[in-house]
């Protein structure tokens, strides 16, 4: 029978998983921490693949209005050339394109990251990203969706590829680039987020392989499936949440928030 204490340390995790996923404080970091404050080690490669799944499952179906939109769109600019739906149609080839670069680099560079990465390092990327935050705070750019270029698509693109450090947030460094080229908050929190589905969508098909060969599938069930209800339904109150925080142009408080956590981690580990 599996350990009660450890089906908790698994929900634990899955809502640390699930509360900073879409927020701009690095949820790989805080992942690697709540494991080791809680003694558990890193989960392996099965238990990411499920909670990034989870996490992916809440934004598909917090955007699932703006997702179908597109796709109908794109496919109506496609069959008809109709100047309408052109804007859709271009924001989708921008998203793709924005994907490109911590596609290749996370194939290429995945393992290496894993290898060099301590609390030091987390609290230095957490640092790294509260200047940055801080930075952008006051910004307030004018681009909507139909105003975006493959340059803007580009610069993000970069942003979302230096996040593949632990550390670097994410939702932090795609938001960042995109206010930093200009977009309004709410096109920028739209843009990250959507970007963040199909580079989450790949990591799970590339994943599914080693999905199937864990070993000890049948222990881990019951914990793992806990951890991801856990995650689902965080990622998506979190990401409700900071969709109002991001409406309000509140960034600095995640500033505050990344400075505390990186000093303890250098003070405490």
């Amino acid at each position: 029978m599996t350990d009660f204490v450890e089906i908790v340390k698994m929900i634990i995790i899955g809502l640390v998983q699930g509360f900073t996923e879409p927020i701009p404080v690095s949820s790989s970091g805080h992942v690697m921490i709540a494991s080791e404050l809680l003694g558990v080690g890193e989960q392996g490669f099965t238990f990411a693949i499920l909670t990034n799944t989870a996490s992916l499952l809440a934004i598909l179906f917090i955007y699932r209005n703006d997702i179908v939109r597109l796709a109908v769109n794109s496919i109506k600019y496609l069959k008809t050339k109709d100047k309408a739906y052109k804007s859709e149609f271009l924001f989708v080839c921008y998203i793709v394109i924005a994907t490109i670069p911590a596609g290749v680099l996370g194939v290429l560079l995945n393992d290496v990251i894993a290898e060099n990465v301590s609390m030091t390092t987390i609290a230095i990327m957490l640092f790294v990203t509260g200047i940055a935050l801080w930075l952008i705070r006051n910004m307030k750019g004018k681009k909507g969706d139909g105003d975006l270029s493959v340059k803007d698509a580009f610069i993000v693109g970069l942003g979302q590829a230096v996040a593949l450090t632990p550390g670097i947030s994410r939702s932090g460094a795609t938001i960042i680039s995109s206010i930093f080229v200009g977009m309004k908050q709410d096109t920028a929190l739209r843009f990250s987020f959507m970007m963040y589905i199909p580079i989450s969508l790949g990591g799970v098909i590339l994943g599914i392989s080693d999905f199937i060969a864990e070993p000890n599938k049948a222990e881990l069930a019951i914990p793992y499936s806990a951890a991801f209800i856990a995650t689902l339904l965080m990622t998506y109150f979190a990401m409700k949440w900071f969709m109002g925080i991001m409406k309000h142009g509140k960034l600095a408080y995640f500033t505050y928030y990344c400075f505390i956590v990186g000093v303890l981690l250098l003070i405490f580990f």
